[in-house]
């Protein structure tokens, strides 16, 4: 498996098509997260701002598994990875009690299978029919398109990546987008 070098901002190519612009901006925001989460400790994984509960490991946890419900599971069909055997997502409050448990590597390489994992799901669907490709979503009790799959794996690193930013910064001090020269 290939690791996200989170030492250099992605490319961005304002003129591009609907695939271009979702599949780079989804990319984008995967390697913003990707840098805030880059080079840290297992401690400092595990730290938190006062009052909330989440630390950047829980983020890295978090992600993993929406890019497997997501992508794998629901819009390929697939089913949850084995990696996702030894929790069980069902209980509330899984990933933050078993985050505290796993590594840095661990956590970074999670995420990244499940980012490789969602890439070809999302490439095998799109050969399907597009954009329109339609798959059911159980916990939505409904069937949505690759489109709305993809636009809400976007809003949900546009969130958790805020959470990341304020975390990380609470850490080293390390702000922005994109890392810097």
């Amino acid at each position: 498996m290939t690791t996200t070098d989170t030492t250099r901002p992605v490319d961005m190519t304002p003129v591009m098509d609907e695939t271009g612009t979702l599949l780079s901006t989804l990319d984008r925001i995967r390697r913003t997260f990707a840098w805030k989460c880059g080079g840290l400790t297992d401690e400092q994984l595990r730290q938190r701002l006062e009052p909330s509960a989440i630390t950047i490991g829980w983020l890295l946890k978090h992600l993993a598994f929406c890019e497997d419900h997501y992508f794998t599971a629901v819009l390929a069909g697939s089913g949850y990875p084995d990696v996702w055997d030894r929790y069980d997502p069902r209980q509330e409050g899984w990933d933050r009690r078993t985050e505290a448990e796993d590594t840095a590597s661990e956590l970074m390489a999670l995420w990244e299978g499940a980012v490789a994992r969602s890439r070809r799901a999302i490439t095998e669907a799109l050969a399907v029919d597009g954009w329109d490709t339609v798959a059911p979503n159980p916990e939505w009790q409904v069937e949505a398109n690759a489109r709305r799959y993809v636009a809400d794996m976007i809003e949900e690193y546009a969130r958790h990546t805020g959470h990341a930013d304020l975390i990380r910064e609470s850490i080293d001090g390390l702000v922005g987008e994109d890392p810097r020269d």
